[in-house]
């Protein structure tokens, strides 16, 4: 699959993340989905804050900031019900590597 494919594909996939979680009765804003790679370096390579081999740097990942009755959940609890739909369905959650607000199409550009 070629990278351009990857992107459509898990733009699509964030689209259905963003409604599951207010089926779940979450709030949603959006947090870091792309780093360019000017600020944060090419792929492989550390620049910034992030990891060297980020998808974030590829448009595969994206930062979810949920709210709960108004308050801001950063805590892997709260992710685990959308982190775990989301790997269901093919994605990467950060919630496995102590990152519950991330969700990638890959896991650090691996894949």
């Amino acid at each position: 699959m070629s990278l351009r494919q990857k992107q459509v594909r898990f733009a699509r996939m964030v689209g259905e993340l963003i409604a599951q979680a207010f089926a779940l009765g979450y709030e949603v804003t959006l947090g870091d989905a792309y780093r360019d790679a000017r600020v944060h370096g090419e792929i492989g390579e550390k620049k910034g804050y992030g990891h060297p081999k980020s998808c974030h740097k590829l448009r595969l990942a994206i930062d979810l900031n949920l709210f709960k009755d108004g308050v801001y959940r950063i805590d892997t609890r709260s992710h685990q019900p959308l982190g775990e739909w989301w790997e269901a369905r093919g994605g990467s959650w950060g919630g496995r590597f102590n990152d519950p607000n991330h969700y990638s199409l890959e896991h650090d550009g691996m894949r």
